[in-house]
């Protein structure tokens, strides 16, 4: 069975709908349908921001939102002088979606509630007429004149406008490469670092502040980070982590996540600095017990184990504590060494680097350099963010100029 529309867009999560949508809003006449492989559309949106869906991140001027694109930086900063974040909440609100921004930055509908979002893409997609079919997993592309040719699991369709949004979809992938696309090979983005270690067993749950550096087998730092850091069963994860997964992403793959790093506690005190302050506490507080009243702000339970990995017996007083503890102290706080011996990522959330070859793609209109008529949006192109809402951000923006690209073709 041969079935025939306008406008094909292999991908039925963020990128694939707003980019039906927008190109639909603007193309009233044209015949448009999604193609989704699985039972469900729109699975990331579900479970992202822990199932708040976190839409975007406040950030309003377009080169310091680019600037949290580990890939992707450059290509980006043209899109989003046009559409980026302010244009992302205009868009939703007139759309009656209300959304908040968080101390940290991050936007979420005020719902909080990601089905908000999802109501919100479906029902936009039935009232423009756009099909969504579920169950069509592509099998091959081709191209035959000016029409493209989709061979699916349930039937061949044919289209004069391809659009793919298909994520970290592997066997879209192939396609592409068949089709002379070079595709930049895929390793997880935003993952935690397990780390099995007396010091945080534990601690988890416990969140602070703490600057951290990856070193490389020579002991070599390689990558820095600082921020909120999150204690968990499994190791560290938190901004301070993750932004050190996506800046890090080939880098850590290369060390086979087999790697030390170093935490400072204090983020921007050096060890020197934090001796003298401790000999001063044991000047001042003589009498008191070490492990009782924490430091530095610190939370109490991370202090205790810190007190307690310098060799500082838990009964022990200020006076009593000797030069050599205090300096083990001081290294504990500020230069706390941990060995990573693997990585756990986010399941449903997974975030790839990898994808097409950016300079294979005109960021004027997010259109193929190779063939006409074949655009890209979302995560099947090499980029890809730190947390925080940036990576749906980046399918919004490729949506969009994607649908506007279509609106100024002859279809």
């Amino acid at each position: 069975m041969l079935n025939n529309f306008d406008i094909l867009i292999i991908g039925g999560g963020a990128a694939g709908f707003f980019t039906a949508i927008n190109t639909a809003e603007l193309n009233p006449n044209v015949s448009i349908a999604i193609l989704e492989r699985g039972k469900e559309v729109l699975t990331k949106v579900r479970v992202s921001g822990g199932g708040r869906c976190n839409v975007t991140h406040a950030q309003f001027i377009p080169k310091e939102l680019s600037q949290n694109y580990p890939r992707g930086e450059k290509e980006l900063l043209g899109p989003f002088h046009t559409f980026m974040t302010g244009d992302t909440i205009a868009w939703f609100s007139n759309r009656g979606i209300e959304l908040k921004t968080e101390e940290d930055g991050r936007i979420f509908p005020a719902s909080d509630s990601s089905q908000t979002i999802i109501d919100c893409f479906e029902s936009e997609a039935q009232r423009l007429g756009v099909s969504v079919l579920k169950g069509h997993s592509v099998k091959n592309i081709k191209k035959e004149n000016d029409t493209w040719s989709l061979i699916t699991s349930e039937g061949t369709f044919e289209a004069t406008k391809l659009v793919v949004a298909s994520g970290s979809n592997t066997k879209v992938w192939g396609i592409l490469e068949r089709l002379g696309h070079s595709m930049v090979t895929p390793v997880p983005s935003l993952f935690t670092f397990n780390i099995d270690d007396e010091r945080i067993k534990d601690l988890p749950g416990l969140s602070t502040s703490a600057s951290v550096s990856v070193m490389d087998h020579r002991g070599k730092v390689v990558l820095e980070s600082d921020g909120p850091l999150l204690i968990t069963h499994w190791g560290m994860s938190g901004p301070a982590i993750l932004k050190l997964s996506a800046w890090g992403a080939r880098i850590l793959n290369k060390l086979d996540y087999q790697f030390t790093i170093k935490v400072n506690w204090m983020e921007m005190a050096s060890k020197d600095e934090a001796l003298e302050y401790l000999k001063t506490a044991k000047q001042q507080f003589g009498r008191k017990t070490v492990s009782k009243r924490p430091h530095f702000d610190l939370p109490k339970r991370l202090w205790q184990s810190l007190v307690h990995a310098s060799g500082i017996e838990e009964t022990m007083k200020w006076a009593d504590v000797t030069s050599a503890e205090l300096k083990l102290l001081s290294k504990q706080l500020t230069e706390a060494e941990f060995k990573v011996v693997g990585k756990s990522t986010f399941k449903e959330e997974f975030v790839t680097a990898g994808g097409v070859e950016l300079k294979e793609v005109n960021f004027k209109t997010f259109e193929s350099k190779l063939h006409k008529n074949l655009y890209f949006a979302g995560e099947v192109l090499n980029i890809d963010a730190i947390t925080g809402g940036f990576n749906f951000q980046n399918a919004w923006t490729g949506g969009y100029m994607v649908a506007h690209a279509l609106a100024q073709e002859e279809l």
